[in-house]
């Protein structure tokens, strides 16, 4: 791969890579298009796997497909009104609600950071070093993905280098590259230290505990203690999360990594924030983004007003 090669490819995400690796695949293989495709192509194809396939999978197809043409020098089937008028059928056709993950509530983020403090001091007790990792592992991960409302794969992403935590005081995180962050510029993100439920002292009792000073944060601990090398998966995130939840007796079946999300953006717009403050600070960059993450209630006005706008330090008042 050459130097032009390598910045290419840089500028598309992993994830994003592999996902439209598949599309492409299932496009050509499973169905038997070929490419360069016509837009009557892509209609036909969209029509093939309507009602199979979720609405957001077909315009994550769409996507792949009008990439691979872009980047090929072709010109765009899927901007064709066809595949447009195809699209809209579809949808009003096939109405599907939204899945949402079911949000973490603060009192079972309590209950489940209780019942895995509890575990670790117990094991601590039995010389079990492995359990107490683990539990003050998954301790820190689940707090700093609730309090900063972070994606599972940001939370697999950071780099010890890259956090300063000091204790009483506060956490600061640099992420150099995050899904909001389409140009690549880094973003650094801080969180308050709280009386309980705290993030700082969670990831300061995991580095202490695991030894670590450099390298990814969140790693695997095998049943001897030992350390992993590399990051931990993103897709390992929900069934960490799950069985946390079910050991720590809280039904985990409708929880998934989105929950740390919800859960907290469902918290803050329940103790007043307004819907500027929750956006800056989770890193929405408009309101529909947002919307989606929070449950209507009518016992709180959320009107994105910037009366009653809370600051990342009033967090402290919520937890005293």
């Amino acid at each position: 791969m050459n130097e032009l090669e390598r910045y290419l490819e840089a500028a598309t995400r992993d994830n994003t890579r592999r996902s439209y690796r598949a599309a492409i695949e299932h496009f050509e293989v499973e169905w038997g298009g070929f490419l360069p495709a016509t837009a009557e192509s892509v209609a036909r194809y969209l029509a093939a796997y309507a009602g199979a396939l979720s609405i957001n999978t077909l315009k994550l197809r769409l996507s792949a497909l009008a990439q691979w043409h872009n980047s090929q020098g072709f010109a765009d089937p899927t901007k064709a009104p066809v595949v447009r008028k195809v699209f809209k059928g579809i949808r009003a056709l096939h109405p599907a609600q939204e899945k949402q993950a079911e949000p973490l509530q603060l009192q079972h983020l309590e209950q489940v950071i209780g019942w895995l403090d509890q575990q670790a001091d117990q094991a601590a007790d039995q010389g079990d070093r492995s359990t107490v990792m683990r539990c003050r592992r998954d301790s820190a991960l689940i707090l700093l993905g609730f309090w900063r409302g972070f994606r599972s794969d940001e939370l697999c992403r950071l780099q010890i280098e890259h956090v300063r935590a000091v204790t009483g005081s506060g956490i600061t995180l640099y992420l150099p590259r995050s899904k909001s962050d389409r140009d690549n510029l880094g973003t650094t993100l801080q969180t308050p230290a709280l009386q309980r439920l705290c993030p700082v002292q969670a990831y300061i009792d995991w580095i202490d505990c695991c030894g670590l000073s450099s390298g990814p944060v969140f790693r695997a601990v095998d049943r001897w203690g030992n350390l992993g090398d590399a990051g931990l998966h993103a897709n390992s995130v929900i069934p960490m999360l799950c069985l946390a939840l079910e050991r720590a007796g809280i039904p985990a079946g409708q929880y998934t990594s989105h929950s740390l999300r919800r859960g907290f953006a469902n918290w803050a717009h329940r103790s007043g924030w307004d819907l500027k403050s929750l956006m800056s600070y989770v890193g929405w960059k408009d309101i529909k983004s947002a919307m989606r993450y929070i449950e209507a209630s009518p016992f709180v006005a959320f009107d994105g007003s910037a009366q009653g706008s809370i600051q990342i330090s009033s967090i402290n008042k919520d937890l005293l």
